[in-house]
């Protein structure tokens, strides 16, 4: 397959490259109606005001579960639905949910049954809905699948415990040889394992009609995110993912994986890119210098492959990870780490408040509600990201292009190609304390002499940081911590252009 058939199967592919939004239901957005659900956050638990933020608790014996657990701040499915416009402002193509099936805690990996939804959130319908005015704004939902393990409070679990010949007994690891009388995941009992071996039990996950994954998929939903997938297993997640795409053609699985991704193409669409945050973090903190981060993102695509790699999640944060702010606290580095996640071939997942630089260390600080306060003009982070993505939209490249790392010393620089060489996007970043020049040879044939290269986030302004290349090479000098994305001047039409027989 030629460039331009590479990169139009790619187009016709949304799973490719997508800017994916992630939301916590609990703590993105107040409801509208909350004194009508009262009723759902009885004591032990606590419902909380939207002011306030998640501290780390104490272990509740009666519940079996941490205090800060079952800490609520009230959100919904609904209104998660009043809030779609900012998903649009950030220039955002999937929503990607925290796990919404009925649990007894706020993060809900602790399932108590996968077909249906908490009532605190909602129902299928209030999802239904969800979906529908999702993607009559073009945005594809995905949902969070915790496939390995249930809650203590699943009503099969609860049943297998009770009676020694129950049928679904065999659903999961019951047995003396265990701390807690049956496996749970990590230890921790309040997440009994399942038994995937088992065929029933794989028959109600995913593989009969009726099973969670294919039923959601019916409702509308376009794809689902594993938790812990490397624990289900590359034979399992395959057949999981095969069984998506017969209900539903083009859905996306995603896999949360702490590993490098190579090797995961066969069994997933693309995985929760840890190996990427890890890389780009290392070199925002001064852990690794310029050639050596291009060196180990090279690797990363070279072993994965670059169809796989657009198709993964990079992540900077989400709900397991300490906040971006917390981890790169200087705002000139948090930039560098922004751009490197919007520019690097793959899906930036951003996770809410991301936009606004909210801060919070490990769980369950980075499950803090949302500051819609902070979401307005004159928030340097948010008028920042809203525009490094809104041209991110605007540059095929960015989304679906290749890669091509160029070789500094002092400056990480790359390359996003497409068929159309006028659309190649030059992303360079210094995170040295000096100002560092270097000339950089552009690696592309196709970038002709005299090609004006300009700042993409500034590029109407008559000051706009700039460079031209000659003879295949471009002289940068970039301020300390500072990046820049770059696209090309386009000809002026009527004149001469030395790309007017290139594509």
């Amino acid at each position: 397959m030629d460039l331009s058939d590479r990169i139009a199967a790619r187009e016709a592919d949304w799973r490719a490259g997508a800017v994916v939004y992630q939301v916590f239901v609990d703590r993105f957005a107040p409801s509208a109606d909350l004194d009508a659900k009262r009723a759902h956050y009885a004591s032990p638990k606590t419902l909380r005001h939207w002011h306030e933020t998640p501290a780390k608790g104490h272990f509740v014996e009666e519940a079996g579960v941490w205090s800060h657990e079952i800490d609520f701040w009230g959100g919904d499915l609904a209104s998660v639905r009043s809030r779609l416009d900012h998903l649009g402002a950030i220039s955002a193509d999937v929503l990607y949910l925290n796990p919404i099936h009925l649990a007894y805690t706020n993060h809900k990996y602790d399932s108590a049954d996968y077909l249906a939804v908490s009532p605190e959130y909602g129902s299928r319908a209030d999802l239904r809905m969800l979906v529908g005015d999702a993607h009559a704004r073009g945005l594809k939902v995905v949902l969070d699948g915790v496939f390995n393990h249930v809650g203590r409070r699943h009503r099969l679990f609860e049943e297998a415990m009770r009676d020694a010949h129950s049928p679904y007994r065999s659903w999961f690891f019951i047995g003396s040889e265990y701390p807690n009388g049956y496996r749970g995941w990590a230890d921790v009992a309040n997440l009994p394992d399942l038994r995937v071996e088992r065929e029933e039990v794989r028959e109600h996950l995913w593989l009969a009609t009726d099973s969670v994954v294919r039923s959601y998929l019916r409702d509308g939903v376009d794809g689902w995110r594993l938790d812990v997938a490397s624990d289900l297993g590359p034979h399992f997640l395959r057949e999981l993912t095969q069984s998506a795409h017969r209900e539903k053609p083009g859905s996306c699985v995603v896999g949360e994986i702490w590993n490098a991704p190579s090797g995961w193409e066969r069994s997933l669409d693309g995985i929760l890119n840890m190996n990427a945050r890890m890389i780009v973090l290392d070199y925002c903190r001064g852990r690794a210098d310029a050639s050596v981060t291009a060196e180990r993102l090279r690797d990363m695509v070279d072993d994965a492959g670059i169809e796989f790699v657009l198709r993964c999640w990079t992540t900077l944060e989400n709900h397991d990870t300490e906040r971006l702010a917390h981890v790169v606290p200087g705002e000139a580095e948090r930039r560098i780490a922004h751009v490197l996640q919007a520019m690097l071939p793959g899906c930036p997942n951003l996770y809410y408040g991301q936009e606004v630089g909210t801060p919070g260390g490990a769980d369950p600080e980075n499950r803090a509600p949302m500051r819609w306060d902070l979401v307005r003009d004159g928030h340097h982070e948010w008028e920042f990201m809203r525009g490094l993505y809104s041209a991110r939209r605007s540059m095929r490249a960015a989304a679906k292009g290749d890669v091509i790392f160029l070789r500094g010393r002092k400056l990480l620089a790359f390359l996003r190609t497409t068929d159309r060489a006028l659309e190649s996007v030059l992303v360079v970043a210094n995170m040295e304390d000096v100002e560092v020049e270097e000339t950089l040879s552009m690696r592309d044939g196709r970038i002709m002499a005299g090609t004006h290269f300009r700042d993409a986030l500034a590029f109407d302004r008559p000051d706009a940081f700039s460079t031209h290349v000659h003879m295949g090479f471009a002289t940068l000098k970039l301020p300390p911590k500072s990046v820049r994305v770059m696209k090309i001047v386009p000809p002026t039409p009527g004149q001469h252009s030395p790309y007017k027989r290139m594509r």
